[in-house]
């Protein structure tokens, strides 16, 4: 709050519950312009504008995004621009899609900006899970407003925050990297050999543990299904995911935050931002994609510090299905293209414009621009981009090059989730260990540090089927991974506990409270 006040920028990585909201709406209320909030889920939006416009008593908060009717983006604009800084809106909430049109831009550099706020901002990053390339013109924006950033994620590792920081251009930020450890989670992972037998251990499970939960799984169809079976048993429980109409998913999102259902079975879609304290457990019906991506969603469980369950089904072939989703491919042509369209230019060309040039959509010229400029083909400046000396089938090469390095990293962490599964040492401290923290012993709530424990959640007087509990562990090591060591991408059958290459991960020195200056620095 104090960095933001000043008018410093910082990146925040704290874990979901821990008050990201707080560092800007406070400042944000004293500080004599607007804040700028770039949020990627608008049912968040919304959420976040009321709860500003319930505790101040006053409509101090807008959402601006193509659901709303023209005159409501009207007069949330003028709200934005008012002279009379007693009823001026003091936040103004939009997607990151939002900031890329043209128009909206031109209205934000005319009103006076106190703080651009970047939330889920592990969006932007190859490093983090869910990357979205509408993220990438943030920095533009940025540049362009000259105002302070926020950077606010729940699970950044320390490449992660690298990036984050670079596609932003955030010069000299404070990053706050709090502490990751949810001690109050029990982690467990329950192997299983076929899909049938881990769907009814799912159920059954559930069936069995005390309530409100969530439930992960892979694809819009299995979250409908499975959902659908725990109805079948009594429960009240309602699928998400974004194939759903808009009015349905709001209607499961309501009646889980009321209590009017017992089980959410999502997508990965699900929960960013999502306040509801009380959740007991978080099942992974599937493996998730990444160790961020997990953490962040066994993060919206024991909100309240009481003991929750982060239980892990895996089945080794369910990687299959991960690993095809972190398979990633570009049309060459595309990137040649789009280079040569800029080379035939004689002056930074604008992103309006290369939309007009190329007949690319927003997403995927973001995209390819994304990919070249990484290569070094093409650069950013504050009027536009510009070509390098290079031929259009350097460039496209170059660019293809950094697709397949994106995929390697993404593979990688396929890869990480899959050794946090097996792994027979202490969970926690394996983790925690992908994000640069460092446990010195055992957690000692984990299946593998209290084999043969039941899960600490479950309704009174019913046990787990010993049949399905955790097999003994290994003796723990004291930390899977030799924190302070950076590594490459390079993957092998064995040794299974050690990280893959590509996590710089920092001194423990550094890991507790607050860090000033650039994040340490990994591979790119």
């Amino acid at each position: 709050m104090e960095a933001v006040s000043n008018g410093r920028s910082a990146l925040c990585v704290m874990p979901t519950g821990f008050g990201k909201s707080a560092i800007y709406q406070v400042p944000g209320m004293v500080l004599p312009g607007v804040v700028v909030v770039v949020s990627p889920l608008i049912a968040l939006q919304h959420d976040q504008a009321a709860a500003i416009n319930d505790s101040t008593g006053a409509t101090r908060a807008y959402v601006i995004n193509s659901d709303l009717s023209q005159s409501e983006r009207d007069e949330a604009w003028a709200a934005a621009s008012d002279p009379d800084e007693s009823r001026r809106a003091k936040f103004l909430f939009l997607a990151p899609e939002q900031t890329a049109r043209d128009d909206v831009a031109e209205q934000l550099g005319g009103l006076d900006v106190s703080l651009l706020v970047i939330d889920e901002a592990h969006c932007m990053s190859a490093w983090g899970h869910d990357f979205r390339p509408d993220y990438l013109q943030l920095g533009h924006l940025v540049t362009a407003l000259g105002r302070p950033a926020l950077a606010l994620t729940a699970t950044a590792s320390t490449p992660a925050q690298q990036e984050i920081t670079e596609r932003l251009r955030l010069e000299t930020p404070l990053t706050l990297v709090a502490g990751f450890d949810r001690p109050n989670l029990y982690l467990q992972v329950e192997q299983h050999t076929d899909a049938a037998g881990k769907r009814k251990a799912v159920v059954e499970q559930v069936q069995r543990l005390e309530l409100p939960g969530l439930v992960y799984t892979a694809t819009r169809k299995a979250a409908e299904t499975l959902a659908a079976e725990l109805s079948e048993t009594g429960l009240r429980a309602g699928p998400d995911h974004s194939g759903m109409r808009k009015g349905d998913r709001e209607d499961v999102h309501s009646r889980f935050l009321d209590g009017g259902l017992d089980v959410v079975v999502a997508t990965t879609a699900f929960g960013m931002g999502l306040d509801k304290p009380n959740v007991r457990f978080v099942v992974h019906e599937n493996v998730a994609d990444s160790l961020d991506g997990y953490y962040q969603e066994i993060g919206r469980g024991g909100r309240d510090g009481d003991a929750a369950l982060a239980c892990l089904r895996y089945r080794p072939e369910d990687l299959s299905l991960r690993r095809f989703f972190a398979a990633k491919s570009v049309d060459p042509d595309d990137l040649a293209q789009l280079f040569a369209v800029l080379r035939h230019q004689d002056h930074p060309v604008s992103v309006k414009e290369l939309r007009d040039l190329s007949g690319l959509g927003q997403r995927k010229l973001s995209g390819l621009l994304n990919l070249l400029e990484l290569a070094g083909m093409i650069e950013d400046g504050t009027g536009g981009y510009v070509a390098g000396d290079h031929t259009a089938e350097t460039a496209a090469q170059a660019g293809v090059d950094q697709a397949e390095h994106r995929e390697s990293i993404d593979q990688s962490r396929v890869e990480m989730i899959r050794r946090y599964a097996e792994t027979r040492t202490c969970r926690r401290q394996f983790l925690l260990a992908y994000f640069g923290e460092e446990l010195g012993e055992p957690c000692g709530n984990c299946d593998n540090c209290s084999p043969g424990s039941t899960s600490p959640v479950g309704h009174a007087g019913q046990q787990e089927d010993p049949s399905d509990g955790p097999q003994p562990p290994a003796p723990v090591p004291r930390s899977p991974f030799r924190v302070g060591t950076g590594r490459g991408h390079e993957l092998r059958g064995g040794d299974r506990d050690r990280p893959v290459r590509g996590h710089g991960l920092p001194d423990p020195v550094d890991r507790p409270g607050r860090r000033e200056g650039a994040p340490d620095r990994g591979p790119a």
